[in-house]
């Protein structure tokens, strides 16, 4: 196992913390390079389509974009090492999000975190690193809440 490119997809979460140090551990025993990916979720639907973008949904986007690249320079900073890192920012669903720009990236490595919601709660959120290791036309790492990385 050579990668190249690994895709660490990241939240604001202690999971997607490990995995990024996981990522980035992954990253330098290979000598390859990295993307830190966030995801920015959809603003929801309004419920009067008469009203297209307010200045009130263009900057909760903007804002969230900018918050977006702290935490990814704060995360590059922690981690990386000085292991070469691409910033992506994107407005998605997460599995989506994810998905496409694995792709459009060329990631030969997918690293994720996963939030362990089980039960009736992992039944109606799903989980995205389940959906992502499905769907990926690359492999999967999905690093545990509780993993000590």
């Amino acid at each position: 196992m050579n990668y190249q490119r690994i895709l660490i997809a990241v939240d604001n979460s202690t999971s997607a913390e490990k995995a990024a140090k996981a990522g980035y551990d992954m990253a330098s025993l290979c000598q390859a390079e990295v993307a830190l990916l966030n995801i920015v979720e959809p603003a929801p639907p309004i419920a009067n389509p008469d009203f297209g973008f307010t200045p009130a949904i263009i900057e909760l986007y903007d804002n969230s974009v900018e918050n977006s690249h702290v935490l990814l320079k704060e995360i590059e900073n922690k981690y990386s090492n000085g292991t070469k890192t691409t910033y992506l920012s994107v407005m998605d669903t997460a599995t989506n999000g994810i998905l496409q720009q694995s792709e459009e990236w060329n990631a030969d490595l997918i690293v994720l975190g996963t939030h362990g919601r089980t039960g009736l709660n992992h039944f109606l959120m799903g989980s995205v690193a389940e959906h992502v290791a499905r769907k990926s036309a690359c492999p999967v790492l999905i690093v545990p809440n509780k993993a000590d990385v």
